[in-house]
C-alpha cells in the first residue's frame, strides 16, 4: 500500500467518524449540529489542500527519480511559490545541474581518452574483470599480426607466437623485452585502472625495433671505422716492409731462399685476407641509399639461381623456381637487393648442407618474394638472434650477411621475415611494397 493510499484512507475514516457524530446533534442541539458541520467542510478543504501540498513533492520525487533512471539530466522544475515546494525544487535543480556537468565531462574525456588510444603508436590491450581481452586498439593489431577481431575475448596467454609465453608471465612495473624472428623488438609493460570501484588491467606493447637498430648501427660503424682505419694503415706499413725483404732473397744461402720467399708470401697473404675481413665490414658501414630503378624480380632470380647452381649441383640440391613466365617489373635498387637475395639463397645453402631443396616463388599482388629451404628449423635461441650484428651460427662467420640484408631491406622500406614454418621449412619472405 502506498503511502498516498495510506493517506487518503485515514483522511476518509476520520472525516467518516465526524459525520456520524454530527448526526447525532441533528435532532438533539441543531445548533452545535449546524456548527459542526461548518467545522466539517473547513476540515475537508484543508484536507484537499493537505493532501495537493502532500501529493505535488512526491510527484516531483517520483519525476526526477525517473529521470535520473533514465539518464536524462536535462529535465528541471519550475518554482511554484511554496517555500517548501520550492526549496525542493532548487535543490533539485542544483544537483542534476552538477551530474549533467559531471557527465558531459565524463563523456569528452572518454571521448579524448579513445580518441588518444586509436591514434596512439603504442599498442594497447584493456583486459575485462575475468582478464580476457576486451578492446585492442589499431596499433596493437599489428603488432600481434591479427585482425582486432580475432583478438577480442582471448586471454593474453593464448596469443598465438612468442606473445603468449611472454605475456603469460607480464607483471606490474616489471617491463618485459620481447623479440620476434630477431628483428621485431618490443616493450610489453602492464598496469591496472579502477572501474566501478573494482581493478582491471591494461597492456601497453611499445615498438623499439628501429631505435634499436639505429643505436646498434651507430654503435658498431665506429667500432667499425675504429677497427679499419687501425688495422689498414698497421697492414699497409707491413706489407710494404715485406715486399721490400723480397729483395734480401738473392743475398741469402740458395737452401734458405725458398723458406725465406714463402714466409714472405704467406705473411703478405694473410695480411691481405684481414684487409679483405675488414673492407667486408667497412662495406656495412658504407652502404648508400638505394637508387630506385625498374627492375625485373624474376631475372634477377632466375640470374641469382644460375650463379649458384654449380655449387647447388655439387651439394645435391635442387632448386624451385615458381615464378610466372610474365616479368614482376617493381622500383627497386638492382645490385643491393641482388646482394640481398644472394645471401639470402647462399644462407639456405648452408643451412641444408647436402642434399636437399630451396623453393622460390613470387606473388604480383601484393608483391612479395618467399625462398624457403628444407633444412634443419631455426632454434627459438637462433631465431631471437638472427639479424643482430656479427652473429652467426657458422663456425668460421662474420655475422653480417644477415645484418646487411636487414639494412638493404630497411633501407627499401620493405618488410621482412624469416622463421620456420609448422611444414618444417625455413621460409625467408619479403614484402616489397
Amino acid at each position: 500500500m502506498t503511502l498516498r493510499t495510506k493517506f487518503l484512507l485515514f483522511v476518509v475514516i476520520i472525516h467518516a467518524v465526524l459525520i456520524a457524530l454530527a448526526a447525532q446533534l441533528r435532532t438533539t442541539n441543531p445548533v452545535l449540529f449546524i456548527a459542526s458541520e461548518v467545522l466539517l467542510l473547513i476540515s475537508i478543504v484543508l484536507t484537499a489542500q493537505l493532501f495537493r501540498g502532500f501529493v505535488r513533492p512526491l510527484q516531483l520525487i517520483a519525476a526526477g527519480t525517473a529521470a535520473m533512471q533514465a539518464k536524462d539530466f536535462s529535465m528541471k522544475f519550475v518554482p511554484v511559490g511554496q517555500r517548501e515546494m520550492d526549496q525542493l525544487i532548487h535543490v533539485y535543480n542544483q544537483m542534476i545541474a552538477e551530474l549533467r556537468r559531471e557527465r558531459v565531462s565524463q563523456h569528452e574525456k572518454s571521448f579524448l581518452l579513445e580518441r588518444l588510444i586509436q591514434a596512439s603508436p603504442a599498442g594497447i590491450l584493456v583486459l575485462d574483470f575475468e582478464g580476457r581481452i576486451e578492446s585492442v586498439n589499431p596499433a596493437a593489431g599489428r603488432f600481434l599480426g591479427q585482425p582486432v577481431a580475432a583478438l577480442l575475448g582471448q586471454e593474453p596467454a593464448a596469443l598465438p607466437g612468442a606473445w603468449g609465453p611472454a605475456l603469460a608471465g607480464l607483471a606490474e612495473s616489471q617491463p618485459q623485452a620481447l623479440r620476434l624472428s630477431g628483428l621485431q623488438t618490443y616493450r610489453a609493460h602492464a598496469a591496472h585502472f579502477l572501474d566501478r570501484g573494482f581493478t582491471r588491467r591494461f597492456i601497453m606493447l611499445e615498438e623499439l625495433t628501429q631505435e634499436l637498430i639505429k643505436q646498434e648501427k651507430q654503435a658498431y660503424e665506429q667500432l667499425i671505422r675504429m677497427m679499419s682505419h687501425e688495422i689498414n694503415n698497421s697492414i699497409g706499413a707491413i706489407n710494404s716492409i715485406l715486399h721490400s725483404f723480397h729483395h734480401y732473397a738473392p743475398q741469402l744461402a740458395a737452401a734458405d731462399q725458398p723458406d725465406f720467399t714463402q714466409a714472405l708470401d704467406v705473411s703478405i697473404a694473410r695480411n691481405t685476407q684481414l684487409a679483405n675481413f675488414i673492407a667486408n665490414f667497412a662495406h656495412l658501414v658504407r652502404l648508400p641509399p638505394p637508387t630506385l630503378q625498374p627492375t625485373d624480380l624474376h631475372a634477377l632470380l632466375r640470374g641469382i639461381c644460375r650463379l649458384l647452381q654449380p655449387q647447388s649441383a655439387a651439394r645435391r640440391i635442387t632448386w624451385h623456381l615458381e615464378l610466372p613466365a610474365a616479368p614482376l617489373v617493381l622500383h627497386l635498387d638492382a645490385q643491393q637487393l641482388e646482394q640481398a637475395l644472394l645471401n639470402i639463397a647462399k644462407n639456405a645453402l648452408e643451412a641444408i648442407g647436402q642434399e636437399g631443396n630451396v623453393w622460390v616463388r613470387t606473388t604480383a599482388r601484393p608483391p612479395t618474394v618467399v625462398i624457403e629451404n628444407d633444412g634443419p628449423g631455426l632454434s627459438a635461441e637462433v631465431s631471437q638472434r638472427l639479424f643482430t650484428p656479427f652473429f652467426s651460427t657458422k663456425r668460421d662467420g662474420q655475422g653480417i650477411g644477415l645484418t646487411l640484408v636487414r639494412d638493404i631491406l630497411l633501407a627499401h622500406g620493405f618488410a621482412f621475415q624469416l622463421r620456420t614454418e609448422p611444414s618444417g621449412r625455413t621460409a625467408f619472405s619479403i614484402e616489397l611494397a
